[in-house]
């Protein structure tokens, strides 16, 4: 069987669902406190081919997970502690399916790993930003993925059963490396020793008990009779930690109206644009219309309809699509339409209202989504025109692309124009923590602030390019041709050597948990997944399961 050719014979992967379409996972909601309950669906797989036993997880399982947290931080305010639990016996949870990742491509995998580090990522990026907290009752044995889950929470605690560990079992027993963030964050965020988490990462049957307590892989152990006790007061002790409000009500997360077809990906304010010739696609994202709501009470009442919420979820929709469906089209030309006042506007109301729950929560969709682009292994240019909008939120997009092309249109014609806003400074930063702006520029705080001076200025083609916030102004005589040639000329490469090197340049200093993990681990375990010791026909991911002994090459690399 063809694996990657079979792969493309499936039905499109749908990353909207909703509670009523539901099969491995159960929440119930006790405010302030929400227990979510991982009982993945055996035969509930997104591909045949495999079961998901032992609470294993597949993307299927993945997209439930990341509904959950978004109607969470929406639809439910007064939730201030997310429990994570199993219902299986004495089983959290087993990590990723080994058989879909035998029977996976290449992309597949790495798509799903992005994905799952993603998840995990929002799951810390809710409790640094959001007040929610996130706390792992690990009720049974816990590897791989599972445990890797575990290390996104606030707190992890271990049942203590005499039999229950926590491990990353994927170098001993499948050649690969705990890639959804499990090396990292021992490092950096439970700070395992160096040689504790050596032979913890090497040895299959992980660690228990007391041990896992005293070497920083548990925040505590605690005896079977006395755990449920324990989980329901430390859930409580979160909560407190929590500024979510007690009162409020949420709003629906409605499903977002869209059309998927030949042509690519529509929405209200988003629209991709596939030309699978040239192998790009062109991503337009239009402003909000007039009359959006600019009291409180009004972007509530509006709740998913809003439009830096509704933009959001449609942008986030469109890039998760076309990252899974749409790989061979390896360069997104990033387009803007509509008002930059509009833009504006609405940007100095989300800053000015940013401490109601419902406004924070907004702004880190926004966020989060944003840097769903910056880590998309995919080439960018952005093209500003007349016409286009590339105002505060929205010049977030064009500060997110490799380069940027601006039109230099005559006197006397429409121009082109491109402006900043204070959302420009740190109110959506990329996951090295840091603002796009800052990030161009390498903090260097002197630029920074010349263009700060230049807020609310309509910035034509040379003055944008004196400011550095494009690659080129280019006259009418020379944008067709310029723009064709950058395209062709960027489509020529290696996809593979692009994903590397867009990586390391997009992420410079200071490096992060987060950018380790997508600069660094991702790039490793992309590394892994192709070579022979891992995916060749006696490899361990291959041959796992089979009783067929694993054979590696030995040469060390």
């Amino acid at each position: 069987m063809d694996v990657a050719t079979t792969q493309q014979e499936f039905a499109p992967v749908d990353y909207q669902t909703d509670p009523s379409k539901y099969k491995h996972w159960r929440i119930a909601y006790d405010a302030p406190v929400a227990t979510l309950t991982m009982d993945v669906n055996e035969e509930g797989g997104l591909r045949p081919g495999y079961k998901l036993k032992l609470n294993s997880y597949d993307l299927g399982v993945d997209i439930e997970l990341h509904d959950i947290l978004q109607r969470v931080r929406f639809e439910h305010p007064e939730i201030r502690t997310v429990v994570l639990t199993s219902a299986k016996n004495r089983v959290f949870c087993s990590g990723a399916n080994i058989y879909m990742l035998g029977l996976s491509s290449h992309a597949w995998k790495v798509n799903f790993c992005k994905f799952t580090n993603e998840t995990r990522n929002g799951i810390e990026d809710s409790s640094a930003h959001s007040g929610l907290k996130f706390l792992a009752a690990l009720n049974g044995t816990t590897a791989g993925g599972g445990y890797e889950l575990a290390l996104a929470c606030d707190e992890i605690v271990l049942v203590d059963d005499r039999s229950s560990a926590v491990s990353l079992p994927e170098v001993p027993l499948l050649g690969v490396l705990p890639g959804t963030g499990g090396l990292t964050r021992l490092t950096d965020k439970r700070k395992v020793r160096r040689d504790h988490a050596d032979i913890f990462c090497t040895n299959a049957d992980g660690v228990k008990g007391q041990r896992a307590k005293d070497w920083g892989l548990v925040d505590d152990s605690i005896k079977t009779q006395a755990f449920a006790e324990h989980i329901r007061q430390r859930a409580a002790k979160l909560a407190e930690l929590s500024d979510r409000p007690t009162g409020a009500k949420g709003i629906e997360l409605t499903p977002l109206a869209r059309t998927v077809d030949e042509s690519g990906r529509h929405y209200k304010y988003v629209d991709a644009k596939l030309d699978r010739e040239a192998r790009t696609v062109t991503l337009t994202v239009h402003a909000p219309e007039s009359g959006e709501p600019m009291t409180l009470d009004a972007a509530v009442a509006a709740g998913a309809r809003w439009w830096p919420l509704q933009m959001a979820r449609e942008l986030d929709d469109a890039i998760l699509g076309l990252r899974t469906s749409e790989a061979d089209l390896g360069l997104w030309i990033l387009k803007t339409a509509g008002n930059a006042d509009a833009v504006v506007k609405m940007d100095e109301f989300i800053l000015a209202n940013q401490k109601n729950w419902f406004v924070r929560e907004v702004l880190g969709m926004m966020r989060r989504t944003f840097a769903r682009l910056d880590v998309t292994s995919r080439s960018m240019f952005a093209l500003v025109e007349p016409g286009s909008c590339f105002a505060g939120t929205l010049l977030e997009f064009a500060l997110a692309a490799d380069r940027g092309y601006m039109l230099d249109t005559p006197e006397g014609s429409e121009k082109a124009s491109m402006r900043l806003s204070p959302m420009n400074f740190g109110a959506l930063p990329m996951v090295n923590h840091l603002s796009r702006l800052a990030a161009r520029f390498y903090g260097d705080d002197a630029q920074l602030e010349k263009l700060r001076a230049m807020n609310g200025r309509a910035l034509g083609a040379q003055d944008s390019l004196e400011a550095g916030l494009v690659t080129a102004a280019l006259d009418e005589l020379d944008w067709q041709d310029e723009v064709r040639q950058a395209i062709e000329s960027r489509t020529a490469l290696s996809p593979d050597a692009l994903t590397g090197m867009e990586a390391n340049l997009r992420f410079g200093l200071p490096e992060t948990l987060e950018t380790r993990i997508f600069a660094r681990l991702s790039a490793w375990q992309n590394w892994v997944f192709v070579r022979p010791n891992a995916v060749g026909d006696s490899g361990a991911l291959k041959v796992y399961g089979t009783g067929a002994p694993v054979k590696f090459k030995w040469e060390r690399v």
